[in-house]
């Protein structure tokens, strides 16, 4: 049997590897490569030869990268990591911005406007790349400012009468979850920089769809955490409302567990334990190591893919449960899925060019030969944030000692 020691030892030398392609590989090609110094802000994709797909932009994506390129300099990446978040962040104020302080979607390499509209899911990562950015540049006033006119914007036009938000107005049905799990996080990055005259109202969204996912999204019976709802969020009618995605769960559950722990809500932190259980039971297949991208809520397979990012996910839950486990012998049980999680992650970063990925994983366990989307380095560095700060605080378990075997 594995002892702990033996385990954390494990984990060091995984931490170690990420730490190093991150650093020496991928900040650097990204930054090299991936960014647009001609006509501003970040490329969407690279080929897997490193060159630059000249393409149209999502907002998401821009303001992803920002969130990158600020995390870095927290890793202690040597590179510009304040002169790669600024350079976003000119581009998708300037591009994306709209004069109601919303962001539009979609835009050219040249930043011409392609389509003016407001889609919630882009305007949780605006609100959470004017967080992490605040956190890097010399005045974080102009942002704060930037995220209250947009969350009041979003209170005025998109607000929910029972609880949460629309996807647009007028009202477009399903209802869906996942913009709120991205809101939720960009709530709780304003919570956690604690200061400024608006964190009641930060802390009230944050409440609230912890809240709404307690009580609406999150299956009492199963566990589950479904993705499509109706006007009144009860689940879509249909095969709709009953899909179900593991990296949502797991994501969702890394989320719980943070919000749990900050509210003292025992309740929160074990139905996040309860969705990650059912999402390593059901929704992770044993043969390829790998959470799948979608299942039904009775565990049958919808899409039986593996995209990169619910691996990264499946990274975050395992160390958030970890470091919340109440005996030595769950934070074993998370601490190896931490472990097969990471090596799962590690084989879509087999690619001619280091520093690059796959996105695409088939059923058949090939991959999909395309360009390495940017999208993906968002999950990727905040997974391998959370596991080293977990690793360095001492919430996975003892630290070894230096020179112990991997």
């Amino acid at each position: 049997m594995t002892t702990p020691t033996e385990q954390m030892a494990t984990l060091q030398g995984l931490r170690d590897r990420l730490m190093t392609w991150l650093t020496t590989a991928a900040l650097p090609i990204w930054w090299e490569a991936g960014t647009d110094r001609e006509r501003g802000g970040f490329h969407e994709r690279l080929a897997l030869d490193g060159s630059p797909c000249i393409e149209p932009r999502r907002a998401r994506v821009q303001a992803r990268q920002v969130f990158t390129f600020a995390v870095a300099g927290r890793l202690g990446w040597t590179g510009p990591s304040r002169q790669a978040v600024e350079h976003g962040l000119a581009f998708f104020r300037q591009a994306y911005e709209r004069p109601d302080g919303t962001f539009r979607t979609l835009v050219g390499p040249d930043g011409a406007t392609l389509d003016d509209t407001v889609v919630l899911y882009d305007q949780a990562f605006a609100l959470f790349a004017l967080a992490v950015a605040g956190t890097v540049v010399a005045d974080p006033a102009p942002l704060t400012a930037a995220a209250t006119r947009l969350r009041q914007r979003l209170e005025t036009t998109l607000k929910h009468p029972l609880a949460g938000f629309e996807e647009a107005a007028p009202r477009k049905l399903p209802l869906l979850a996942n913009p709120h799990m991205h809101l939720f996080e960009a709530s709780l990055a304003w919570v956690e920089l604690g200061q400024g005259p608006d964190q009641a109202a930060w802390n009230a969204l944050a409440d609230e769809i912890a809240g709404l996912a307690l009580s609406h999204f999150i299956d009492p019976r199963t566990g589950y955490l479904r993705e499509f709802f109706d006007g009144e969020w009860q689940p879509a009618p249909g095969r709709d409302g009953r899909i179900v995605e593991p990296g949502h769960l797991f994501e969702w559950a890394w989320l719980l567990v943070r919000w749990g722990t900050l509210r003292g809500r025992p309740d929160a932190v074990a139905a996040a334990r309860r969705m990650a259980e059912a999402a390593e039971e059901t929704g992770v297949d044993p043969v390829r190591n790998v959470a799948v991208n979608a299942i039904l809520d009775d565990g049958a397979p919808v899409d039986s893919g593996a995209r990169l990012w619910p691996q990264t996910e499946r990274i975050k839950a395992a160390v958030a449960l970890a470091g919340a486990a109440e005996t030595e012998a769950e934070k074993a049980l998370w601490r190896g899925r931490i472990a097969a999680g990471v090596t799962a992650l590690f084989t879509y970063f087999d690619v001619p060019v280091a520093g690059l990925w796959r996105d695409k994983l088939q059923p058949d366990g090939t991959f999909v030969e395309e360009p390495a989307p940017a999208s993906s380095f968002y999950h990727i560095i905040c997974a391998i944030e959370e596991l080293n700060t977990a690793f360095a605080a001492g919430r996975l378990g003892p630290v070894p000692l230096a020179g112990a075997a991997a």
